[in-house]
């Protein structure tokens, strides 16, 4: 089954629906700041990449159940 390409529009979409709940997404992420003086290695980034997608999906729940009055 192929799978039908994004239009720009929904991309867009999508975009703008991460950039307005990041605020919160990084807070649920709960990440320490980076030291300038050690930067993070690839495993490291790839963990803080993991923490923060977990936590943009809590933030899209949160707003989905406030949105339905749940």
């Amino acid at each position: 089954m192929e799978q039908q390409p994004v239009s720009n529009e929904l991309r867009q979409g999508r975009m703008t629906e991460f950039m307005k709940l990041l605020p919160l997404t990084l807070e649920l992420a709960g990440l320490p700041k980076a030291d300038p003086l050690r930067p993070y290695t690839a495993d490291q980034i790839e963990g803080r990449v993991m923490s923060v997608r977990t936590a943009f999906k809590a933030a899209r729940a949160l707003l989905k159940e406030i949105g339905e009055g749940v």
